[in-house]
């Protein structure tokens, strides 16, 4: 299950997504996960749906690799689900002792559980689609105006976007110590929840051995290019918002309107 985790993976491209100038793929972003939470109907939640599938079409993302990157939250979304499904009162459907489940917590659990899917497979497309660099670029100029407050913008982004960058690469550590400690004879499969537990101490320990190692090498490379932070930073290519950044914000625009627009008719 580690290796289907895709979370802050860049797949390269040339795709009309991947071109859009980076701040605007956050505040889009931004704007779609507010689109998710304003949807308050199936028909303007099933609108999102198909928007998340028409970006994912444009930028030419495999959308296995979407169903692929689910499987870890699985568990999450199932536990949303009957929670829901059990707790939420209307006309019973099927009833066994205490447990009742209704046709109102039977759509609720659909609609919450459709609702996280879009919610996580739409900020992956972020990441996706926007190289590290790039990203740590557009988070800064975003975060430019709190420069005034004397916020070390420059030092936020970079911590940001290493911690992402680097979360495929402690996935595939914790999977080759697994796989190390398993051919040891370890056994992480059996037992009760406590006995599971103790036998994550043996993975824990070298992956922060690990992780710390990777962050010292990190920071000595840096030093040796004489990274000072953003201070007097000069960059090779400038962001400019280009038309195609302007409608793909009129699209997104019009989208949400529309999702409103559903809201306001079908009650």
């Amino acid at each position: 299950m580690l290796k289907d985790i895709t979370i802050g993976q860049y797949f390269p491209g040339r795709s009309p997504v991947h071109n859009l100038d980076p701040r605007v793929k956050i505040i889009l972003t931004l704007v779609y996960i507010v689109l998710l939470f304003v949807a308050g109907n199936p028909a303007a939640l099933a609108f999102g749906v198909v928007m998340l599938l028409v970006f994912y079409l444009v930028s030419r993302i495999p959308l296995k690799m979407i169903l692929r990157s689910l499987r870890p939250v699985v568990p999450i979304i199932l536990f949303t689900a009957v929670l829901n499904m059990l707790f939420v009162d209307g006309r019973t459907l099927w009833q066994w002792w205490i447990i009742r489940i209704t046709a109102e917590g039977l759509q609720t659990a659909v609609f919450m559980a459709v609702r996280i899917i879009c919610l996580i497979a739409g900020t992956s497309l972020l990441t996706y689609t926007t190289s590290p660099i790039v990203l740590t670029d557009g988070i800064e100029r975003l975060l430019s105006p709190l420069k005034r407050f004397r916020m070390p913008v420059h030092e936020l982004a970079m911590m940001m976007t290493i911690a992402l960058r680097f979360i495929p690469t402690l996935v595939e550590e914790t999977d080759k110590i697994m796989s190390a400690q398993k051919a040891r004879g370890a056994d992480m499969e059996s037992g009760g929840l406590v006995q599971r537990a103790k036998a994550l101490v043996p993975i824990l320990i070298p992956l922060f051995v690990s992780a710390f190692r990777r962050a010292d090498e990190l920071a000595m490379a840096m030093e040796c290019r004489c990274y000072r932070g953003g201070e007097g930073r000069t960059r090779m290519k400038q962001l400019k918002i280009a038309s195609r950044d302007i409608a793909a914000s009129v699209v997104m625009a019009a989208c949400l309107g529309s999702v409103i627009a559903l809201n306001l008719v079908i009650r």
